[in-house]
């Protein structure tokens, strides 16, 4: 069985990138970790059913087609913000104590923008899912061997995106009223690498704080008018690791 998959960003250039543990500049109170924004979702079904792989598809098809739709999904949902990541904005590409360096396939060290960075990353997925020897989508031609090391690279490189957008532009996207989709997207993705062991705990360990409140269950329905009591907000603790 094949899904069809369809990249949606245009640029192409091949990277690899590290963190390098330093911090960026001390910033304000977690806005994403208040109540009345991580309680807001656009679903409220199990989103760990969602990611099973089913017992009829194969698991490289089920790995390509969702990393295809976590690429394009979260490429969307930069883009609502893209106008206020700027260079002068997003002068590194951080999140919560972290740097993001940007290393070329030589090996060098380039300290660029947020917009710069992600448009690197946006370039190098494009092009990968989109080479059918990698991410093949005719019938009966196989993955490569490195396949699972290939989707483990595109989801680090999107886990960086994801942690920016939190950290960086969360006030821009409660603004344009998208914070559910943010959390909804940011929980799906992260019950999906969890699932398949695709990140290393040590790189979304930065997150740890927000993963903990959304992956959590979600919240029962608020009880009828005349209950006296409303549904609990899921509580989390911050422990964010420096590395």
């Amino acid at each position: 069985m094949r899904f069809k998959r369809n990249g949606s960003y245009t640029l192409n250039r091949k990277s690899k990138t590290k963190p390098n543990g330093k911090k960026p500049p001390a910033e304000e109170k977690k806005q994403y970790l208040e109540a009345e924004f991580t309680k807001v979702r656009v679903v409220d079904f199990d989103l760990k059913e969602l990611v099973m792989l089913p017992r009829e598809i194969d698991l490289n098809e089920w790995l390509a087609s969702n990393t295809t739709t976590f690429f394009n999904l979260i490429n969307l949902q930069y883009s609502t913000i893209s106008e206020f990541c700027t260079g002068d904005t997003c002068q590194a590409m951080t999140a919560c104590n972290t740097i993001y360096y940007w290393y070329d396939e030589r090996g060098k060290k380039t300290k660029c923008t947020a917009p710069q960075y992600v448009d690197f990353v946006m370039s190098l997925v494009q092009k990968l899912v989109t080479d059918d020897d990698i991410f093949p989508t005719k019938y009966g031609k196989e993955f490569p061997n490195a396949f699972e090391s290939l989707v483990k690279k595109i989801c680090r490189y999107l886990f960086h995106v994801l942690a920016h957008l939190f950290w960086a532009h969360f006030k821009e996207t409660v603004a344009l009223d998208l914070q559910g989709h943010l959390n909804t997207l940011y929980a799906h993705f992260i019950v999906f690498i969890r699932e398949f062991n695709l990140v290393d705990p040590k790189e979304t360990c930065i997150m740890d704080d927000l993963s903990e409140i959304l992956c959590a269950p979600a919240p029962p329905a608020p009880a009828a008018p005349s209950s006296p009591t409303s549904a609990p907000s899921p509580s989390s603790h911050n422990h964010v690791t420096e590395r």
